[in-house]
C-alpha cells in the first residue's frame, strides 16, 4: 500500500489534474472515414495534438497524455489505416502522405481545432509539417520527437528503402520484411539501446499484430512508397523552418537506428532558438523515457503558449 500511494504522488507531480480527469476515447466521421482520437485535459485549454509515427498509433502517446493533462487539452487521432480508425481497402482510398494529411486536416476542422501544438514522431513529422505549411496561422509550437526532415539523418537502412523507391517490383519483397515483420518491429523499438530490460514486448507484439490485419501489408507498403515525395520535399520543409521559425522543441533518441542524430542537427542548423535534447532513448523515445519527455514537453509549453 506504501509503494501504491508513493506511485500516486509521483504521477500527481507530473499531472495533479490527470488522477481526476481520465482519458477519454472517440471517434468522429471525417471524409467518410471513421477517425479515432484519444483525448484528455480541459478543453477550453491550449490544444496539442499529437501525431504517431509507423507503423504504431496514438497508443504510443497513451502514457504522456496524462501527464500534461492539466494545462493542456491533448488530442491524438490514428490516420486511415492506422490503429482504430478506419483503413478502407487501397482500391477505394489512396495511402498517400498528402491524402492522409488531408484527413488529419480535416479531423482538425471537425473538432473545431483553430490553434495548436504540434507534437510530431516519425510520420507525424511528415503529416504534421504539410499541416504547418499549409495553415501556419494554426500553429503555436513543434514539438519534434525522431522526426527526420534530411536526408543526412538517415542511416543505412535507406539504401534499400530508396531502392525501393527506384524499382519498386525488384525491391517489394525486402521492404515487406523490413517493415512488416516481427523482428524489424522490435529493432525499431530496441535500436541500439543498451536498457532493452527497460522496454515493454507488448509494444511490438501489438503493433505485429496490427501490421498482420487482412490487406495492412499493402496498405503500408503504398504509404512507404509515397514516402519518396516527402524525402524530396526535405529542402523546402527546411526552407520553410528557416523563414517562419516557429518556436520548436527538438527531442531525440540517440538509439534510433533509422533516423540518426544529424536529423536533430538539421532542424538546430534551421532553428537557431529551437531546444535540442539528444536522449538515453531509441526512436520511440517514450517507451523508456516518458517523465523526462513529459517535463521537457511541460517546461517548454509553459513559457511558448500562452
Amino acid at each position: 500500500m506504501a509503494r501504491f500511494a508513493r506511485l500516486l504522488w509521483i504521477l500527481s507531480l507530473f499531472a495533479p489534474a490527470a488522477l481526476a480527469e481520465p482519458m477519454s476515447y472517440h471517434t468522429v466521421n471525417v471524409d467518410g472515414l471513421k477517425i479515432f482520437y484519444r483525448e484528455a485535459g480541459p478543453t477550453d485549454a491550449p490544444v496539442l495534438l499529437l501525431l504517431h509515427g509507423f507503423p504504431t498509433s496514438s497508443r504510443m502517446y497513451q502514457g504522456l497524455m496524462p501527464l500534461l493533462a492539466d494545462h493542456y487539452h491533448l488530442i491524438a487521432p490514428d490516420y486511415p489505416g492506422f490503429g482504430n480508425s478506419d483503413a478502407p481497402p487501397r482500391t477505394k482510398f489512396a495511402y498517400t502522405f498528402d491524402h492522409v494529411t488531408q484527413v488529419m486536416d480535416d479531423f482538425t476542422q471537425a473538432l473545431g481545432l483553430r490553434h495548436y501544438s504540434l507534437y510530431m514522431c516519425d510520420y507525424g513529422g511528415d503529416v504534421g509539417l504539410k499541416l504547418a505549411i499549409a495553415h501556419p496561422e494554426r500553429i503555436q509550437a513543434l514539438i519534434v520527437q525522431n522526426a527526420n526532415i534530411s536526408e543526412e539523418g538517415e542511416s543505412q537502412l535507406w539504401v534499400t528503402r530508396r531502392a525501393y523507391w527506384a524499382d519498386r517490383a525488384a525491391y517489394e519483397g525486402k521492404i515487406q520484411a523490413n517493415l512488416s515483420s516481427l523482428e524489424a518491429d522490435r529493432g525499431r523499438h530496441l535500436g541500439t539501446t543498451p536498457h532493452s530490460e527497460r522496454y515493454n514486448p507488448d509494444a511490438w507484439n501489438d503493433e505485429y499484430a496490427f501490421l498482420s490485419r487482412p490487406g495492412e501489408e499493402q496498405i503500408q507498403l503504398d504509404l512507404f512508397y509515397d514516402y519518396r515525395t516527402n524525402q524530396a520535399a526535405f529542402p523546402a520543409w527546411v526552407e520553410w523552418l528557416k523563414q517562419h521559425q516557429p518556436p520548436t522543441l527538438v527531442i531525440w533518441g540517440k538509439y534510433d537506428t533509422s533516423f540518426t542524430m544529424e536529423g536533430a542537427m538539421t532542424y538546430a542548423k534551421a532553428l537557431p532558438n529551437a531546444e535540442v535534447h539528444l536522449l538515453d532513448a531509441g526512436h520511440f523515445a517514450l517507451d523508456e523515457a516518458t517523465p523526462e519527455i513529459a517535463q521537457l514537453t511541460r517546461d517548454f509549453l509553459d513559457k511558448t503558449v500562452k
